[in-house]
């Protein structure tokens, strides 16, 4: 069973467990877009609907 939250004081309900997108940016150096797009897609095989962006990654 996933554990899940309201996001806020919205009426969204999330999973507990996200992916934070960050490393997916240049904020760590170098990265790769082929291969966040394959995490991406991962992640949202596994279940996964809450990703942590923000405008200023990039």
């Amino acid at each position: 069973m996933k554990k899940t939250t309201v996001l806020g004081h919205s009426d969204l309900n999330v999973n507990r467990i996200g992916l934070g997108c960050m490393g997916m940016s240049e904020f760590y150096g170098s990265f790769d877009e082929n291969e966040s797009i394959k995490t991406l897609y991962k992640a949202i095989d596994l279940g996964v609907n809450f990703f942590d962006t923000a405008d200023m990654y990039g």
